[in-house]
């Protein structure tokens, strides 16, 4: 089974020093030894989180990154920019860019393939609105999604993902994914990379983004296809992130 993974998506917040309290932190901490954990900072603070956290087990993510590697494209970062800051890992088709940014699955499969070619691990995600959910078009959706790259991927590419699920109808509705709801979808998930590959299938970690915090995290990280948490609000408070670590162990 792949390692468990637990990795803070910080969105747009933070500061730097709590950036470098984090640091002190996870280098202090006794975390599992079967554990990689990560943070996904903005663009900002890369360069001093890959300082803070050079004492410690945690990888370096950042939230986004361009299609193209360089050019006439103001506002926009590239993946070998975000590598020479030190980022190893980059979020890819996070429902906020899908849904705020208008990033189709045409631009979540550019990305992808961009973060590969810099040598970043894509951590691709993938989740259904609350409507998509209603109309029981749950998991033709999130496959769809996962097709959509997949495909377009050679074989040695697609071992180099990482998988987040995201219940986007379960996060700020009021409504709660539970543990089951959530495994029955990790479970087809790993069912699609099996119909590629089982290697793939058994290699490839599959997170779970909706909403763990550390009092539901022992429970959705005990189901069976569940190997670990891409944690939004949670992963603001260094308490809370590393109650969340200890339950991934």
């Amino acid at each position: 089974m792949p390692t468990p993974l637990i990795a803070g998506n910080w969105k747009m917040n933070g500061s730097r020093s709590l950036v470098e309290s984090f640091g002190q932190a996870l280098g202090d901490a006794a975390l599992p030894s079967q554990l990689d954990v990560a943070l996904m900072v903005p663009f900002p603070y890369l360069e001093a989180a890959a300082r803070a956290l050079s004492g410690s087990r945690a990888a370096l993510g950042a939230q986004t990154l361009s299609d193209q590697a360089s050019g006439a494209y103001t506002g926009e970062v590239s993946g070998e920019m975000l590598r020479e800051l030190g980022a190893s890992l980059v979020l890819v088709g996070h429902s906020e860019r899908r849904t705020l940014f208008n990033e189709d699955d045409a631009a979540v499969l550019a990305r992808v393939q961009r973060a590969l070619d810099a040598g970043l691990r894509p951590i691709l995600c993938l989740g259904e609105t609350l409507a998509e959910r209603d109309a029981e078009r749950s998991e033709a959706v999130v496959l769809g999604q996962l097709d959509a790259v997949l495909n377009g991927l050679e074989p040695d590419q697609r071992q180099q993902l990482v998988i987040a699920y995201e219940p986007v109808w379960a996060i700020g509705t009021g409504r709660t994914a539970t543990p089951e709801q959530a495994q029955a979808m990790h479970a087809a998930i790993r069912r699609r990379l099996a119909s590629h590959a089982e290697a793939l299938a058994a290699a490839t970690p599959l997170l779970y983004g909706g909403s763990m915090k550390a009092d539901n995290a022992a429970e959705l990280l005990a189901q069976p296809d569940i190997d670990g948490g891409l944690i939004g609000g949670a992963s603001l408070k260094i308490d809370d992130f590393l109650a969340i670590c200890q339950s991934a162990g």
